[in-house]
């Protein structure tokens, strides 16, 4: 999984410790009240007065280092890399990933040759981290350590090395399965799952792994929180603040039991080094995930065929609902589950399978729940009315996939052909233009598409900061469909004489369907 959003880095963390027990021969008081009246716990001995920590902190983490870090492993990955793509990448990712030209090589399709007389790509090396979960030799790491490998090699603790193959791995929540190849019926040791106890937050954590290809190291720290929002589809990611730099993805993060309660995955980082805040993926979409990959290579997830948004404050304040939160269906995908099932671009989802929906993230989670075929009920508000659609399940497509097929604009558009303008009409901030055969050409617009296009945007208008710009087509205002620039004007009046701050228009750029809440001025 690469950096999907400014200042996230791909690396992992994890932490634990172990609490404090009663030293034989040693006795424990409590000191003089000190100026703030608050108590100050020491341990006595018969010479000098040591302090201690507090209840519920760690005397020490090397029990708990001795007792888990025999299972976790130093992941080294040699693969080939498109010198164009490495040029791109965001400064800080886990792993210094440094091309290398072929050196000495001497194969039959030629030294720097494909066999096609293509150029070879450079060699990159890169390095990650993952444990044991099976005493056969199953390691679980990140996706993204492993990704396009073409080598690996895993590392124990006592420097052993060992080849890998991937079992199977998962772009969706950056999961992966590497299986070692050692000497038949070798054991190895290994580290299990907490799914039924939670720490709180605040409670220690410790992580091993090989940050900068440092194996074997251990870092502690709490956890700072649950159910982080980074990006990925299918993670509430938990945020814990034990260091982790580059190198640490694919470790465990550990209790103080010695439990993995997740897998070190991201940073978020302006440097590329720590600065304490990391992010691990919980232990049971981990443990369900490995299983999946175990047993068919491959994770299935439910899908419904649509595009959303998170329906925010913003866009329940245009639509008049007050607080409600949910996600919002900007596009169909056409013939899809969603759109036979009945469900219509500017539905709200509140609720998926009688589960409260206040994200995008959330729907999407949920749905990927259900198995093929399985029905998914909805909560919807439509028109300002509460209804249930129901929406048989299919099979969601691969991430790789569903990229693919939203690359480019999706339309055929190309750069706007110089061409007679259309007249147009002011309204909040844009010029607006109606959608003829000019402007489609213009625009470079799909004959499908219908609405009013945008002509040009005030830079510092409400509609400038969102972002709209020329060529963007109005579809809705408040989810009623628009036409022509004099129904957009109309709308806003009357969402105005209803006391409204601002109107949802729905509008498709490039091809893509989203909503935007613009404000309304005087």
């Amino acid at each position: 999984m690469a950096a999907r959003k400014t200042g996230m880095i791909v690396g992992a963390v994890a932490g634990a410790g172990v609490a404090c027990a009663a030293l034989a021969g040693v006795g424990f008081r409590m000191a003089p009240a000190n100026a703030d009246s608050r108590p100050v716990l020491m341990r006595t001995s018969a010479t000098t007065p040591i302090f201690a920590p507090p209840p519920g902190a760690p005397m020490s983490f090397a029990d708990i280092f001795e007792q888990v870090s025999p299972a976790v492993v130093s992941i080294d990955v040699t693969s080939r890399a498109d010198p164009r793509t490495l040029a791109q990448r965001i400064p800080g990712l886990p792993f210094g990933l440094l091309p290398q030209q072929p050196q000495g090589e001497n194969n039959e399709e030629g030294e720097g040759q494909t066999q096609q007389g293509q150029p070879r790509l450079p060699r990159q090396q890169s390095s990650g981290s993952g444990f044991f979960i099976s005493e056969d030799g199953y390691v679980v790491t990140n996706n993204h350590v492993i990704e396009n490998a073409e080598e690996i090699t895993v590392t124990l603790k006592d420097g052993k090395e060992l080849k890998a193959t991937i079992v199977g791995r998962d772009e969706g929540t950056d999961i992966a399965v590497l299986k070692v190849q050692g000497k038949s019926g070798e054991k190895y040791p290994f580290v299990s799952f907490e799914n039924a106890a939670k720490p709180r937050v605040g409670d220690w954590v410790i992580t091993i792994g090989n940050p900068f290809g440092l194996g074997g190291t251990a870092t502690a720290g709490i956890i700072s929180a649950y159910g982080r929002d980074i990006g990925e589809n299918f993670v509430d990611f938990i945020q814990i603040d034990a260091p982790i730099n580059r190198g640490n993805s694919g470790g465990p993060t550990f209790d103080i039991y010695g439990r993995v309660i997740g897998v070190n995955t991201a940073i978020f980082s302006p440097s590329g080094g720590s600065v304490g805040i990391g992010f691990a993926i919980p232990a049971d979409l981990v443990e369900s995930v490995s299983k999946q990959l175990i047993s068919g290579g491959k994770v299935t997830r439910g899908y419904i065929g649509a595009t959303i948004q998170a329906f925010t404050a913003e866009m329940a304040e245009a639509q008049g609902m007050g607080d409600q939160r949910g996600a919002i269906i900007a596009d169909l995908v056409p013939g899809g589950p969603a759109e036979r099932g009945g469900l219509k671009p500017g539905d709200v989802v509140t609720a998926v399978n009688g589960v409260d929906i206040k994200s995008n993230g959330e729907l999407t989670r949920e749905v990927a729940k259900a198995k093929p075929g399985e029905n998914i009920g909805l909560d919807v508000i439509r028109d300002g009315k509460r209804t249930k659609v129901n929406v048989r399940s299919g099979t969601r497509p691969s991430e790789s996939e569903l990229n693919a097929s939203t690359d480019g604009d999706g339309s055929g558009q190309g750069r706007a052909t110089p061409n007679t303008p259309s007249a147009g009409q002011a309204v909040l901030g844009m010029q607006l233009v109606p959608l003829d055969d000019a402007a489609r050409r213009r625009f470079n617009l799909d004959a499908n598409v219908r609405g009013v296009a945008v002509d040009s945007v005030t830079a510092n208008s409400n509609a400038g900061e969102l972002g709209l710009r020329r060529g963007d087509v109005i579809t809705s205002v408040n989810t009623r469909a628009v036409t022509s620039a004099s129904e957009v004007s109309s709308a806003v009046d009357a969402a105005r004489k209803a006391n409204r701050t601002s109107v949802l228009l729905g509008v498709v750029r490039q091809g893509r369907a989203l909503y935007l809440p613009l404000k309304i001025t005087n």
